[in-house]
């Protein structure tokens, strides 16, 4: 009884010890054994590792790829227009070592910060040195690379690789914005007068070729009326003509009741001419006057349109 109470103890430490000594690293992790502060060992590799229990401890790292989300940052172009950029930048972790060294205590948001602080001047130094045209073009793609090659070069003391670097942004200022919009407005503004000013040139002509076309169809119309009103007169006459030439006498008799019954209709019954005129030949007698042409029925009756 009295060995059981010192060997399950004894068992309990021996356990713990063990615990202590191993540890795991995931496969997305990379450890690094520290010793007093000073790295002991560097686990790369995913599986069980070992260590000293209560001096050494495990720090664990990401092995895989990063991002990193700069700031908007205003740059001055060549062409002197300015531009608000941002980037997005992949990074990774080579070597623990130097990164461990580089950024202490830090890890990852210590290093997030650092190369914030070297991307943000390399933005800088290459889109200062072209015109603002450059960036909005297909040169976007080179200097994105210039960018991350300075960025690299300059992270490599930090024991991680610069993978890419990718401009997510290049606006012009908001103070620059407003003017912009306005400029923009004031020429689609021209642009519509212009095509006012078009339109209206063109609906003018338009008028002006159907009015045109009015007075043309018009005088063609009134023209053809005239033709036909005078063959319609001259066959008027023809038939006339004809029918006096059949009978002459009956003809200055239709003549002569026409022209009584136009100048005495109404309630207007007295004519003043002469007793003996040609007028009243067939009001005298019932038998045919001398042959002629009627009795002044033309002159009292305008001929019939």
């Amino acid at each position: 009884m009295m060995r059981a109470m010192y060997i399950i103890p004894a068992l309990v430490i021996v356990a713990v010890i063990a615990l202590s000594s191993i540890f795991i690293v995931d496969e997305r992790k990379k450890a690094l054994v520290l010793q007093f502060g000073q790295v002991a060992q560097v686990k790369e590799d995913a599986g069980l590792g070992f260590k000293l229990p209560f001096i050494q401890e495990v720090v664990y790292y990401e092995d895989r790829i990063l991002g990193l989300q700069t700031t908007p940052l205003e740059v001055t172009m060549l062409d002197d227009r300015r531009l608000v950029v941002d980037a997005f930048s992949r990074w990774r972790i080579v070597d623990l070592v130097e990164f461990r060294e580089a950024v202490g205590t830090g890890g990852e948001v210590q290093a997030l910060r650092r190369l914030e602080g070297i991307v943000n001047p390399a933005i800088q130094e290459v889109l200062g040195s072209v015109p603002s045209n450059r960036v909005l073009s297909e040169d976007r793609t080179g200097l994105m690379n210039q960018i991350r090659d300075i960025a690299r070069r300059q992270a490599s003391n930090l024991g991680i690789e610069v993978i890419d670097v990718r401009l997510t942004r290049t606006d012009l200022p908001e103070q620059n914005l407003e003017a912009t919009f306005a400029r923009m407005r004031a020429e689609r503004e021209r642009e519509a007068a212009d095509e006012i000013a078009r339109g209206g040139e063109a609906a003018q002509r338009v008028r002006a070729s159907a009015d045109r076309t009015v007075v043309e169809l018009t005088s063609d119309a009134r023209r053809k009326a005239e033709v036909i009103r005078g063959e319609a007169d001259a066959e008027r006459n023809r038939v006339l003509a004809d029918a006096f030439g059949r009978d002459p006498e009956f003809f200055s008799f239709i003549r002569s009741l026409t022209a009584y019954e136009v100048s005495l209709k109404g309630n207007n019954s007295s004519i003043v001419m002469q007793p003996d005129s040609k007028f009243f030949d067939y009001l005298r007698t019932d038998t045919a006057p001398e042959l002629r042409p009627g009795p002044a029925a033309s002159d009292l009756v305008p001929a019939a349109p």
